[in-house]
């Protein structure tokens, strides 16, 4: 995903909010500084990551003054060591403060999608399969999130529900079972490629010989994945896509794409993130 104009407003509307809800009517502490006119304050990393997160950084210091100068020492997707200096900030002491905490936020948020993202991609090392996130980013921030994922070298699935068909369980049930529901939506939308979940070989197949492009396999043990993709090689003379999802974790991921599956979907990219040990001091 490229930084285009939805993720743009995206981020300036993002950062509106975050500055909104916490100054408010005014930072009441930070203004006891306010005759220091200027000061000079650096950002630094208490573990190591993957960075993401200088558009945000730099919107909430333009919003609060675009007189701010930041020198960033390293660019979003650079792996960074712990102890390092990520930016320096000079300016009004005063907004300096006022927009620390919306700007570590951001900061340590998306890095730390960058940063597990990058750790699932390595695990993946000279095999052809791609780490993909999912729909499960924090509410506000789907652009954010799989920018982030994009930084840490995964891939971007669908992004909403209006940008690709992927037809999932209570479709299936509510849309007639799986070949009914795969034919409604030939006919609907003939030019978009069609994914549905199967939970079962049976529904593999089913799901192939319905015409099928791409197959979500939910919650495949080990063997089910390697006989999935059997399957898939035996019924097509150009095989489907094969995505996997359900419990996947750093132990594990390796050994499922080795199966031969082409896609592997992680939750955890977005959803289950631990923040980045952050801090700002000042220097003078």
């Amino acid at each position: 995903m490229l930084i285009n104009d939805a993720l743009k407003n995206e981020i300036a509307q993002s950062v509106k909010k975050s500055l909104a809800e916490d100054i408010g009517d005014g930072d009441i502490t930070a203004s006891l500084n306010n005759d220091l006119s200027h000061a000079k304050a650096e950002i630094v990393c208490r573990e190591k990551m993957v960075l993401c997160g200088r558009l945000w950084v730099d919107e909430i210091y333009n919003q609060l003054d675009p007189n701010f100068d930041i020198k960033w020492m390293f660019d979003d997707g650079d792996f960074i060591e712990k102890n390092t200096i990520i930016f320096e900030i000079t300016g009004s002491t005063q907004n300096i403060l006022s927009g620390e905490r919306c700007a570590l936020n951001f900061l340590q948020t998306l890095s730390a999608t960058a940063t597990i993202t990058r750790q699932y991609v390595e695990q993946l090392k000279n095999l052809n399969c791609k780490v993909l996130d999912t729909r499960k980013t924090l509410p506000g921030l789907r652009l954010a999130q799989k920018y982030a994922v994009l930084c840490g070298g995964g891939t971007n699935h669908r992004i909403g529900l209006f940008d690709a068909i992927l037809i999932k369980e209570n479709h299936i049930i509510s849309g007639g079972g799986i070949k009914n529901i795969i034919q409604k939506s030939k006919a609907l939308h003939p030019k978009i490629p069609i994914e549905i979940e199967v939970e079962t070989l049976i529904e593999v197949k089913e799901a192939i010989k319905a015409g099928a492009d791409r197959l979500l396999l939910d919650n495949f043990s080990q063997e089910m994945l390697e006989k999935a993709y059997e399957i898939n090689q035996s019924l097509n003379d150009r095989p489907k896509l094969l995505e996997a999802s359900g419990d996947i974790t750093l132990n594990n991921i390796r050994k499922i794409a080795e199966t031969g599956v082409d896609f592997i979907s992680v939750g955890a990219l977005t959803k289950h993130i631990s923040a980045i040990d952050l801090s700002m001091r000042f220097t003078k």
